[in-house]
């Protein structure tokens, strides 16, 4: 039966249930560790690409999904009739969305293309409001306007310990980070408006605390919070101390703690996490 359906790229870092419930499908990225190709989702695990990354002699590379992947899974699922929203994570750390858009074009599909400028559990947050859209019957205009209003209405806070796969992986400007290995610098990023924005940077972890209690205190006072993500990298007394705090600004609020997807664990580095949440987008 003709629909609208739903696709994303797995930085969304969408669980198995999530998929399945929803009816979402998955284009992999792609890793390369030491000469070895992996499939996110398909041959390596968000915590199995953790232990490889820790022992590899290089940085891992990641890839955008092929151009042929996406024309193939929107034609296929273009054949009943259906069209396709597909979200995919920001521009600014990735192609993915730029060949999403030629695939949009080579395929037999009405394909509609979203950056949705952000990612991680953040962007899955756009994805599932959509989908649960999608499965109401909801047109295409209706879809997007809410997709659109959730990526409005949510918040990406980052902590990175150490800039040395950030710097390497080109995400963020030499300048920003020089001092790094000298003093210890951490960062506080917030991505917004499609962009990676420097919010706070100083020596030691002190500078990321900080940050964060200015954070929790926006949490606090925030109606209508809808879902709160906590995504890592092997990041385990961070995260600890995240949820003692949200378990005092908002208790009894679910809390989704997952190790990373592959793309942000290679340019986070070792002990990054984010905090993303977000509120009603109808209000």
């Amino acid at each position: 039966m003709a629909k609208i359906k739903i696709v994303t790229d797995s930085s969304a870092g969408l669980t198995d249930q999530q998929i399945a419930d929803y009816d979402i499908t998955i284009i992999p990225l792609t890793v390369m560790i030491d000469d070895t190709i992996y499939v996110e989702r398909e041959s390596i695990t968000n915590k199995e690409f953790i232990e490889k990354m820790k022992t590899a002699k290089t940085l891992p590379k990641t890839s955008q999904p092929p151009l042929g992947s996406f024309v193939e899974t929107f034609d296929k699922l273009g054949e009943d009739g259906s069209s396709v929203i597909c979200f995919n994570m920001l521009a600014a750390i990735s192609g993915t969305v730029h060949t999403a858009e030629q695939a949009a074009q080579l395929s037999k599909t009405d394909v509609t293309v979203v950056d949705s400028q952000t990612t991680d559990q953040a962007l899955a947050f756009q994805v599932v409001e959509a989908a649960k859209l999608a499965a109401e019957g909801a047109d295409k205009a209706a879809i997007l306007a809410r997709a659109a209003a959730v990526r409005d209405h949510t918040k990406l806070f980052m902590g990175v310990v150490t800039l040395e796969n950030i710097l390497k992986g080109g995400r963020l400007s030499r300048a920003a980070g020089m001092l790094t290995s000298l003093l210890n610098i951490k960062i506080v990023l917030e991505v917004t408006g499609g962009e990676l924005k420097i919010r706070a940077k100083g020596r030691g972890m002190k500078t990321i605390d900080r940050y964060f209690d200015k954070v929790y205190e926006q949490l606090k006072q925030t109606p209508d919070i809808m879902a709160i993500g906590i995504s890592h990298v092997e990041a385990f007394e961070s995260v600890d101390k995240i949820k003692q705090h949200l378990s005092e600004v908002v208790p009894g609020k679910d809390v989704l703690v997952r190790e990373t997807v592959p793309i942000i664990a290679t340019h986070g580095g070792p002990g990054a996490f984010a905090l993303m949440y977000y509120t009603d987008p109808t209000k």
